[in-house]
């Protein structure tokens, strides 16, 4: 091959072996040979962690019917997380006691409670926040009942609840405020003893409606019940007036409240207890949806506690042993 092709051949080869050197990258610079054509695909993109979102995890104690008590909640539910912005979920317990130490382990983070399980639950929880009541739960009443056939008649003062010895008797919750606490109070005053009743004790029914039930089915001759469930049962015919009747109301004493976590602010941000304290207690019947919730709480509107008002809840829970 004459010298002048073999020196053209020569360069053409050294071309080709720089060429990948020279090939510019997608950044403007230069990349090393063999790594042209991973630079010029797209790296795939890093998955974002989940982020977890602060649910806001009510409950209450279950002192009425379950499907009452999941449709009453549900709404509350759906109205403070519009109201507040932030995701709330309704969280059934399954009885009094459940309620008061889901508090205590923070696994609910608002509770409606009764009288005396929110004394309960502030006693185990320092710093726990009373939030609200009802505008009729600074003074509430119970009402003793007895089925028509047991020849209990309308008890005129407290003295004559001593009739009620020797009888089939029942409570609700044995930590009811308005099933069993107030009741027991007042029959102790009356000098009744829970070993007076027939069979040397009382009956413990769960909650105000199964009490009106067994009273109603004769199944006990008497039984006390929360003064506004036995109204709401004989709005709606679930008492039987010709079966079951009131025979006695008591005296006004302190009852159901919302009570928050001690953390709140630290979790939903500052100032949020005051936020939802300012929610609940603005619900009115001018509103559809607060109209409903408060029909099935049977209240007009929610107020401020004052915490002060159960000092006599815990005194008298102290007197029957239900608080220690």
């Amino acid at each position: 091959m004459p010298a002048r092709e073999r020196w053209t051949a020569a360069l053409a080869g050294l071309c080709l072996t720089l060429l990948p050197a020279v090939l510019p990258a997608q950044n403007g610079g230069l990349v090393p040979p063999g790594l042209a054509q991973q630079t010029t695909q797209p790296k795939p993109a890093q998955a974002k962690p989940a982020q977890s979102k602060t649910v806001l995890r009510i409950g209450a104690i279950p002192d009425q019917n379950p499907e009452k008590l999941n449709r009453l909640y549900g709404l509350v539910a759906d109205e403070l997380g519009r109201q507040l912005g932030v995701k709330v979920s309704y969280v059934p317990v399954t009885d009094y006691a459940a309620a008061v130490s889901a508090f205590r382990t923070g696994n609910l983070d608002l509770v409606w409670f009764g009288g005396l399980t929110g004394v309960q639950a502030s006693l185990q929880k320092p710093g726990a926040q009373m939030i609200a009541q009802r505008d009729i739960d600074a003074q509430f009443y119970s009402v003793f009942i007895a089925n028509t056939r047991s020849g209990l008649k309308p008890i005129q003062n407290q003295k004559g609840l001593a009739v009620l010895k020797g009888k089939r008797f029942t409570f609700g919750s044995e930590s009811s405020t308005s099933g069993r606490l107030m009741p027991q109070y007042f029959l102790s005053q009356a000098g009744v003893k829970l070993g007076d009743f027939a069979g040397g004790a009382p009956g413990f029914s769960g909650s105000h409606d199964a009490t009106i039930a067994l009273v109603q089915s004769g199944a006990y001759d008497a039984g006390a019940v929360n003064e506004q469930v036995w109204k709401s049962s004989l709005r709606s015919g679930k008492a039987n007036r010709s079966k079951v009747t009131q025979i006695w109301r008591t005296p006004s004493y302190p009852d159901y409240l919302w009570l928050g976590q001690p953390n709140l602010d630290q979790r939903f941000g500052k100032g949020f207890t005051a936020k939802l304290r300012a929610a609940i207690v603005s619900w009115r019947p001018s509103d559809a949806e607060q109209k409903r919730i408060l029909e099935l709480f049977g209240a007009q509107q929610f107020t401020s506690v004052k915490a002060g008002e159960y000092k006599k809840i815990e005194q008298v829970g102290r007197q029957i042993g239900k608080i220690r």
